[in-house]
C-alpha cells in the first residue's frame, strides 16, 4: 500500500517542478525584452534628441536664409559644447525666404547667450551631422531673453562649394588639354630652331664664360683680385674701420655741438648771455640809439665831423692847401734841405 501511495503521489510533484521551471524561463525571458526595449527607447531618444523634451532649457529663435538639411532634434552648441538640441524648424512668419530653428540650451548655459552672440550652421566632417553653432564674443553684453532672437551669420552652402570645385576642375582640365603635342611643338619649335642655328657661337660663349669664371677663381684680373686679393681685403677692412672712426669722431663732435647749443639757449656762456640777458640786450638797443643820433647829428653837419663831411669851406680851403703844396714840391730836387724848408713856409703862409 504504502508503495502504491508513493507511486501515485511522486506524478503530481515532477508536474509542479516542471510549472516552476517554466514559470522562472518566461519571467527571465520577459526581464531581458523589457531590458532590451529600455535599452533600444533610450537610445532612439538619444538619437533623435527626445530625451531634450523632459528636460528644462530656455527657448531662442534663430532665422536662415539655408537650413542646409538641418533636422529635429541635433545638437545646439556653445564653443564646442554641447548645451541643447533643434525643438523645431519651419518657415519664417516674420521674415520672408527665412526659415525659424527653434531651440532649447539649457538653464545653465542660456545665460551666457549675449546681444552680440551669432548663430551659425556647422557640420562635423564632409558626411557628419549639422548643429547650430552659437559662438560667443563679449561678456558685457546683455542677456538675450528667452525666446528672442539669435543673431545668425550664413555659412556657405556645401553643395555650392562642391559646384565651384567641380567648375575650377573643369577650368583645369581644359587648361591642361589645350596643351597638346602639336601646340607645344608650336610654341617651343623657335627656340629649339634657333638654338640649332647659333650652337657654334652658343658653345663658344659657355666656353668664355666657363674661362672667365676660371679666371676669377684664380684671382686673375680685377674682379678676381677683388675677390680673392687678401691686401686688397684688409685694405677695405682698414678703411671701413677708418669711417667707422670717422663716423665716431663725427657723432663725438655732434654731441659737443648739441651741448654747446644747449649752453646757448640755457643763457650760458657769451653768446647764451647776448641772446638771453636782458641787461645787454637793452645796453646794446641804447648804444645803437646813441650811434643813430651821432650819425644824424653828423647828417645834420653838426660837431667837428659834421663840419668835416658838410662845410663846404672848409673842403675848399683843404683843396688850396692841397694846390699849394702841389707847386711847392715842384722845385725841391735842385734845392737844399734849409731852402726846402723856406719855400714851403713862404707857399704856405
Amino acid at each position: 500500500m504504502r508503495a502504491s501511495n508513493e507511486a501515485c503521489k511522486r506524478p503530481p510533484r515532477a508536474h509542479k517542478l516542471n510549472l516552476v521551471h517554466m514559470k522562472n524561463t518566461l519571467e527571465t525571458r520577459l526581464g531581458i525584452f523589457v531590458a532590451l526595449a529600455v535599452i533600444a527607447a533610450v537610445l532612439i531618444l538619444e538619437t533623435v534628441g527626445g530625451t531634450e523634451h523632459f528636460q528644462r532649457g530656455a527657448r531662442f529663435v534663430a532665422r536662415f536664409a539655408n537650413v542646409q538639411d538641418l533636422k529635429e532634434g541635433d545638437r545646439v552648441k556653445i564653443s564646442g559644447l554641447e548645451v541643447g538640441r533643434v525643438e523645431k524648424i519651419d518657415l519664417s512668419t516674420n521674415a520672408a525666404n527665412k526659415v525659424d530653428v527653434f531651440m532649447k540650451v539649457r538653464p545653465k548655459y542660456a545665460a551666457n547667450i549675449r546681444t552680440d552672440s551669432i548663430a551659425v550652421i556647422k557640420f562635423t566632417g564632409l558626411m557628419g551631422q549639422n548643429y547650430v553653432s552659437i559662438e560667443l564674443h563679449s561678456q558685457t553684453a546683455p542677456k538675450v531673453e528667452e525666446g528672442a532672437e539669435i543673431v545668425t551669420q550664413e555659412q556657405p552652402d556645401f553643395s555650392a562649394l562642391m559646384s565651384k570645385l567641380d567648375n575650377v576642375a573643369a577650368g583645369v582640365e581644359k587648361l591642361t588639354s589645350s596643351f597638346t603635342g602639336e601646340k607645344i611643338d608650336n610654341l617651343l619649335g623657335p627656340l629649339t630652331d634657333f638654338v640649332k642655328a647659333n650652337q657654334t657661337p652658343l658653345t663658344a660663349t659657355i666656353a668664355n664664360l666657363r674661362g672667365i669664371s676660371a679666371k676669377i677663381a684664380d684671382g686673375e684680373g680685377t674682379v678676381g683680385k677683388l675677390i680673392n686679393d687678401k691686401e686688397l681685403y684688409y685694405a677695405a677692412l682698414s678703411t671701413v674701420t677708418n669711417l667707422q672712426s670717422t663716423a665716431d669722431e663725427i657723432k663725438i663732435t655732434v654731441a659737443d655741438a648739441r651741448k654747446v647749443v644747449d649752453q646757448v639757449n640755457t643763457g650760458q656762456g657769451t653768446v647764451g648771455k647776448l641772446l638771453h640777458d636782458e641787461g645787454l640786450y637793452r645796453e646794446t638797443m641804447d648804444s645803437m640809439t646813441q650811434l643813430k643820433e651821432i650819425l644824424q647829428k653828423i647828417n645834420q653837419g653838426q660837431g667837428s665831423a659834421g663840419k668835416l663831411v658838410n662845410d663846404k669851406e672848409l673842403y675848399n680851403n683843404a683843396k688850396l692847401t692841397l694846390q699849394k703844396l702841389d707847386k711847392a714840391t715842384e722845385g725841391l730836387e735842385d734845392q737844399g734841405p734849409l731852402s726846402v724848408m723856406g719855400i714851403l713856409v713862404n707857399k704856405l703862409f
